[in-house]
């Protein structure tokens, strides 16, 4: 085939869509194995930095792309997808105010290919989405050019396994699954990926591929809520649950550690399970298990918030008119990610009750743009002054920079939700676990 010769012989031209967590990662990989790339994206803020040689996203190193400098070109001209023969859509998949596939990105993403699609082009979805989005919904808008897939075009989905400043796994050494539509794009795409990845995981069909990144994720949110229903009970019963999961960690075999926290964060967990039970509506198929566990972590702010009201009044303080501070906005520790984290619930939510409330976080000087909140705040300078004169403190994400022996000596009250005190050996009764 004249498009797997193209990629072998690194001459195929590669175009992401999508310059964000997911798609940059990818223009590196690909840079570095001598690929030409085009970078996509809608927003010329993106666009403007990457041309400057500027990194929008800390843990991710882009200095790849400028060792060759003829390797790389972003842009936000979409009429350059006419010249690619690889495309991979890597655009996000959030869900709606109703809790269900907002799949705008995706959808548009395909009309745009579409408008440029070409024969012996390959196109492979990385959006995590629904079993049927690649092989029904994304095949459907592209066959409207009266191109065939298989047979004219090439049509893939290989979902995305990316752990933000994992130091251990990165693109080149994650094992990746690969589906296509047909055998023969299949044969392709895994050609492609062979080129920047240790290990290619070939599947059946595009909705197998589809359906494991959501099992992956779909594990991981139903345990979380598991150990968070426990920490509500525990907390009940006097019994900590973070030392539960050390003990009961230690078993060499059947268990696998998880741990509580003040709400689910991240582009993945929170999102993902809720792709599967929109999509098991139309087989009449019940999924009692993920959705009870979708109700729990998001109830786990409205916990974190009981829990802070409750310990201020233990203090003769009311909520209303407390001054709160929280510690971490970022969903995850040692990251420049903000992506669904419970920080901006909680703000919310404790904002709905009267505190005047403020952040400290060392990756976010300012609170970043976002689709969901509209919040403008600045990060507070973690100061022996500054912790001293809240009511409360709230640590959200235990960030390696967070001095635990430094906070619990400062602050007057400390509501804890990653155990960072309980875990540097301090016991005090002015930090409550939560």
């Amino acid at each position: 085939m004249q498009l797997i010769d193209k990629i072998t012989s690194r001459e195929a031209k590669i175009g992401v869509i999508g310059l964000g967590y997911v798609g940059l990662p990818l223009v590196v990989e690909f840079c570095k194995a001598g690929f030409k790339v085009i970078g996509f994206d809608i927003d010329p803020e993106k666009v403007s930095l990457l041309k400057l040689g500027k990194s929008y996203i800390k843990h991710i190193d882009i200095s790849p792309l400028y060792e060759n400098d003829s390797l790389f070109t972003p842009t936000s001209d979409f009429a350059g997808l006419s010249e690619m023969d690889c495309i991979i859509i890597c655009v996000p998949t959030p869900l709606n105010k109703h809790r269900e596939p907002y799949m705008s990105y995706v959808f548009n993403t395909t009309r745009t290919i579409a408008n440029y699609l070409r024969r012996e082009q390959l196109i492979v979805l990385e959006s995590t989405t629904y079993p049927g989005t690649t092989d029904e919904d994304v095949r459907k808008i592209l066959e409207e050019t009266g191109l065939k897939a298989g047979e004219d075009f090439y049509l893939a989905f290989s979902p995305e396994r990316e752990d933000p400043n994992n130091k251990d796994f990165s693109i080149s050494n994650i094992p990746k699954i690969v589906g296509g539509y047909t055998t023969k794009c299949l044969h392709v795409a895994k050609t492609l990926y062979d080129c920047i990845v240790v290990k290619i995981i070939p599947v059946s069909s595009t909705k197998v591929a589809e359906a494991a990144k959501l099992l992956e994720n779909i594990y991981r949110a139903v345990n979380i809520a598991l150990v968070n229903e426990l920490k509500i009970l525990f907390d009940r019963m006097g019994i900590d649950i973070w030392e539960v999961i050390e003990a009961a960690k230690t078993k060499p075999f059947g268990f696998h550690a998880f741990y509580p926290g003040p709400g689910l964060g991240g582009h993945c967990i929170p999102i993902d399970p809720f792709y599967l039970t929109w999509k098991a509506r139309e087989y009449d198929v019940p999924t009692r298990l993920i959705e009870l566990a979708g109700e729990i972590n998001t109830n786990m702010p409205y916990y974190v918030v009981n829990k802070t009201v409750g310990a201020l009044n233990e203090r003769g303080k009311s909520i209303k008119g407390s001054n709160i501070l929280i510690l971490g906005i970022a969903y995850k520790k040692d990251v420049d990610d903000t992506r669904e984290s419970a920080s901006f619930r909680l703000m919310e939510l404790l904002e709905e009750k009267g505190a005047v409330v403020d952040y400290n976080d060392p990756y976010f000087p300012q609170t970043p743009r976002m689709r969901k909140y509209k919040i403008s705040k600045e990060s507070i300078p973690l100061t022996k002054e500054n912790l001293s004169k809240y009511d409360c403190v709230i640590i959200v994400t235990d960030h390696s920079s967070y001095d635990a022996h430094f906070i619990a000596q400062n602050a007057a009250l400390i509501i804890d939700t990653r155990n960072l005190i309980g875990k540097a050996g301090i016991v005090s009764e002015k930090v409550v676990k939560a």
